[in-house]
């Protein structure tokens, strides 16, 4: 599936609609990964998850050798989400009112996504029998 942007909304506080629409942003595939795209409060809300649904061995694993540094190292908050069936992350970050600074941001978050969901897929690779015992 060709992924060419995500589009950030506004969400009311008050009753959780939809207020507006505060840009398309064009990203790469790491966008296949994200599931929700909103600002709260001056706050972006990105919801990324594995894109796929995974084994419970590998739900563990994902947990344990995912790379929340390369998250925080950047600037951005990254917490688990663990109402979800699969591994799924929340990415904060502060809401600026300049396109090109949001885009710059989005691109970069995804980004990171793209590689660390990548990489967290190759180390867990051969690792089942650590996670079923």
């Amino acid at each position: 599936m060709d992924f060419s942007s995500l589009v950030l909304i506004e969400k009311d506080k008050e009753t959780g609609f939809i207020k507006k629409e505060l840009g398309s942003f064009e990203v790469n595939e790491g966008a296949l990964f994200v599931k929700k795209l909103y600002v709260l409060d001056d706050i972006v809300y990105m919801y990324f998850d594995t894109n796929k649904n995974v084994e419970e061995w590998e739900y563990s694993a994902i947990y344990d050798l995912f790379n929340n540094k390369a998250f925080t190292e950047k600037g951005y908050e990254i917490e688990e989400d663990l109402e979800e069936y699969n591994p799924t992350y929340i990415i904060k970050f502060n809401y600026v009112d300049d396109y090109d600074v949001m885009k710059g941001k989005i691109q970069e978050v995804v980004s990171i996504i793209d590689n660390e969901m990548n990489a967290v897929f190759e180390a867990i690779k051969g690792k089942e029998s650590e996670y079923t015992e």
